[in-house]
């Protein structure tokens, strides 16, 4: 069974060899996350390299997601690295302290922190292990009382609960990074922080600027995002369910029910979705995941998320190659689980705005109803294997396409794997010859199978997908 949920792993120390890499291709890795948060432009055109040599030995496609840094809401360092606060304690977070922070007081990267909070401002830091209640400001300083204590050290971050603080998303560090996604060819781009539709959009202008093509993914992580939702996933190409910042802004029981309903926008307006976050966090020091994140990654599943991924577990973690194990059994499962959901597609019927869009949804409609082996989609955007990935109707999508970038967007798609293919056909009877040849030749289809396929009569050319063809394996007298 092939899988439909893609999985995504973050590259880091523990994964930066190349046959390291190999090993998590080959357990299940379809897209890498490079974070900008660390290493020089250098450092990311190298492992860009290495990502797809490590591919190439594979015979796979891996694609790559770049995700810009965005704005450093943390305190500074500390004499000796940290501190240990207890509740009741008087802390002071001070904008303009230069020097090593101490019991009393620490230094702040984002500057402009005291005039995004007054008294009554709650404070969390450190992914909301303490809790700061705002208590004075006095020009730089913000005068804190400790409502909850524990240990505090170097560089951890800073979130206002409810949100507020006025952080651009895209700093200088990252407009210069958008820079050398483009240079690396990255597939997608991540923008931490995004409050609202205009940040995506600035975001596209530079990379357009930079000529980039890079696909826009906004990381869903600020209270203020969520009633901008709607725009923010109409200005994007994909979201990212980044549930740690987005956890401590908005309460953490409120998130599972934000992760159904940004699921669900996002596929309804033809969006791309990944849910990341602690899914596998034991799994950093452990071989096997516990039965409360093998949930998790499953609900995600049957949510619909088009990928899971994967943080400091394949970016630190003892046991990358197993973690990717683990998660692609977990997928599997849960797909299983949800094979024979009923699917109406009267909910899309009206949405319907380009013959390519009726098409592929005519053959998701075949495809149900028929029991096909397979979708073959010829495209060379990729909009059409991304409209037919929106609905799931248990049956493997492949993109045929001769463009490494398409190649390389398709990765993120539910459900759709993506071959490379080049016709040498002078007609369409021999061109499906063509693609019959290559998907017996690795094993994807066998003789009498039936397969439904989409194609455009002006070959070649992007959005003219206009022709739906159910065919079976091995019968050369077709209509």
């Amino acid at each position: 069974m092939l899988r439909r949920t893609k999985i995504v792993a973050t590259l880091g120390p523990a994964s930066s060899d190349q046959r390291v890499l190999e090993q998590m291709i080959r357990a299940g890795v379809d897209l890498v996350r490079m974070n900008f948060s660390h290493g020089s432009a250098q450092d990311h055109v190298k492992r860009a390299e290495t990502v797809r040599a490590a591919a190439k030995a594979c015979g796979r496609t891996v694609g790559i997601l770049a995700d810009l840094q965005g704005p450093k809401i943390r305190v500074r360092k500390f004499e000796n690295d940290k501190i240990v606060l207890n509740s009741g304690d008087t802390f002071i977070l001070d904008a303009a302290l230069d020097g090593l922070g101490n019991q009393l007081r620490v230094g702040l990267d984002y500057k402009e922190l005291p005039n995004d909070v007054s008294v009554g401002t709650v404070l969390l830091l450190n992914d909301g292990m303490l809790e700061f209640h705002v208590t004075g400001v006095k020009g730089s300083q913000i005068i804190c009382k400790v409502v909850r204590g524990g240990v505090l050290s170097n560089n951890k971050g800073i979130n206002r609960k409810g949100g507020g603080l006025t952080a651009p998303a895209l700093t200088d560090k990252d407009k210069e990074d958008i820079k050398t996604a483009a240079l690396i060819k990255a597939d997608y781009l991540a923008v931490s922080f995004p409050r609202s539709g205009d940040d995506m959009r600035l975001a596209r202008e530079l990379m357009n600027a930079a000529g980039g093509r890079s696909l826009l993914m906004a990381k869903i992580e600020r209270a203020e995002a969520i009633p901008a939702l709607s725009d923010i996933i109409d200005a994007s190409d994909a979201i990212m369910v980044a549930r740690g910042d987005l956890s401590v802004e908005v309460g953490d029981a409120t998130v599972p029910g934000l992760q159904k309903r940004m699921i669900k926008m996002a596929r309804a307006k033809n969006r791309l979705v990944i849910t990341a976050t602690q899914m596998m966090e034991s799994m950093i020091t452990n071989p096997i995941p516990t039965r409360a994140e093998v949930s998790d990654v499953a609900n995600a599943v049957l949510d619909g998320t088009d990928a899971v991924m994967l943080s400091a577990e394949t970016a630190v973690g003892d046991y990358p190659v197993e973690t990717i194990e683990a998660m692609a059994r977990i997928c599997l499962s849960a797909e299983r689980e949800d094979e024979e959901r009923a699917i109406d597609f009267r909910d899309t019927a009206h949405k319907f705005t380009r013959i390519d869009q009726s098409i592929a949804m005519s053959a998701l409609f075949a495809a149900s109803h028929f029991r096909v082996k397979a979708i073959v989609a010829l495209t060379q955007s990729g909009s059409t294997p991304l409209w037919m990935s929106r609905v799931s109707v248990g049956v493997p999508i492949f993109a045929l396409t001769p463009l490494p970038e398409t190649l390389s967007k398709v990765t993120l798609f539910s459900g759709v794997h993506p071959i490379e293919f080049h016709s040498k056909s002078r007609g369409q009877s021999e061109e499906w010859q063509q693609i019959e040849a290559t998907l017996l030749e690795l094993g994807l289809v066998e003789g009498s199978d039936m397969v439904v396929m989409t194609i455009g009569e002006a070959t070649g050319k992007a959005g003219h997908t206009n022709t739906m063809k159910i065919m079976r394996v091995g019968d050369h007298h077709r209509s």
